[in-house]
């Protein structure tokens, strides 16, 4: 099966679907609420922090007000940059695959919703960042906020005119949901921290169990 498209920019996200980051985003998490007295034992529980704005998460599953969002963001940013960013690795095969997707001649972009900082820093550490013709993230000072906000800042930055050569590449509804505001087409990908009901619900175009189901979509024989 492909997609029909011979899709020229791949759009992906980074936690979930090019690492395996789920340990280090939740355990910053169980820090920076054990700072409220919010102690949650099984990280788990915490597991829908992985994907979504931080401030959002603080703000929506544990109803922290505006000033606690901010307190608990700097809490666990801390943590973060000292040792949860590097509680991750990058899947297995996740080299091959982009290493392919390069060779057939896509413009490989990644599209997080990581500060630009720490998704540079996260980049560079686990030699991904080699692969990507450009880094796409959140600024530092707050004014793109949703997926969606990343992704039109990457298009209007990269000159992109034609929106169908593009395909967002992600594990969590907010991938979905961000390429659907934009009206891009979307793979959701089912190893990470969804699933299909979530991303299906979504409205994801397609979605893809691993790698090689990947290659298969986005390289037309």
């Amino acid at each position: 099966m492909t997609t029909g498209k011979n899709y020229r920019y791949l759009f992906f996200d980074l936690d979930g679907t090019l690492m395996k980051s789920g340990e280090g985003i939740e355990r910053c998490a169980q820090h920076a609420l054990r700072h409220f007295g919010i102690n949650i034992e099984n990280l788990e529980n915490l597991r829908p922090f992985v994907g979504p704005p931080l401030e959002d998460s603080f703000r929506n599953f544990y109803h922290l007000t505006s000033e606690q969002v901010h307190e608990a963001t700097r809490i666990y940013g801390e943590r973060y940059a000292r040792l949860g960013a590097y509680e991750a690795e990058p899947y297995e095969g996740v080299f091959n695959f982009l290493q392919k997707m390069k060779d057939a001649g896509k413009v490989l972009v990644l599209a997080t919703s990581k500060k630009i900082i720490m998704a540079q820093r996260v980049t560079e550490h686990f030699k991904l960042a080699p692969y990507f013709d450009y880094i796409g993230a959140r600024d530092e000072a707050g004014t793109l906020h949703t997926k969606a906000d990343v992704i039109r800042n990457i298009i209007q930055t990269l000159g992109i005119e034609d929106t169908q050569e593009i395909v967002m590449i992600g594990d969590r509804k907010f991938d979905i949901i961000g390429a659907n505001e934009v009206g891009l087409d979307s793979i959701g990908v089912l190893y990470g921290y969804g699933d299909a009901e979530e991303l299906t619900e979504a409205g994801a175009t397609y979605l893809a169990a691993d790698y090689q189901e990947l290659e298969t979509l986005l390289l037309k024989n």
